[in-house]
């Protein structure tokens, strides 16, 4: 079993930042991919930025140039650091972590954390 836990998120204002963290039970390097996605109230979850296991990163494209994804691999965890913040950044954050589970299908499994509140005020 997977477990994420995310911490760091809270109340900022416009301009502020805060940087995001995901302790997962397990070692980070296992999984394919790992990132962060958000919900915003009566909006579907989208892409914040993640990083496959090949290095690779991949942003959505309303955070580009603000947001940064790392991680420590000793202490497996994902940070997310978010700058110059806009009330529309203003959502519930989720960890993510996804592992490939039958090769010969090519399925992938979706682990997600709890979630953690994000409100930017202007």
């Amino acid at each position: 079993q997977v477990q994420l836990v995310e911490s760091g998120g809270g109340l900022v204002q416009a301009g502020g930042s805060l940087r995001l963290s995901c302790a997962a039970s397990r070692n980070i390097f296992s999984f394919n991919a790992m990132g962060w996605y958000r919900q915003a109230p009566g909006n579907q979850r989208e892409l914040v930025a993640t990083f496959s296991r090949s290095g690779s990163t991949n942003y959505g494209n309303s955070v580009k140039g603000r947001f940064t994804i790392s991680k420590d691999n000793a202490k497996n965890t994902v940070y997310l650091q978010m700058n110059s913040l806009k009330p529309e950044d203003t959502a519930v954050y989720y960890c993510n972590a996804r592992l490939l589970v039958e090769i010969t299908s090519g399925r992938y499994e979706d682990y997600w954390g709890q979630g953690t509140q994000v409100t930017v005020s202007s």
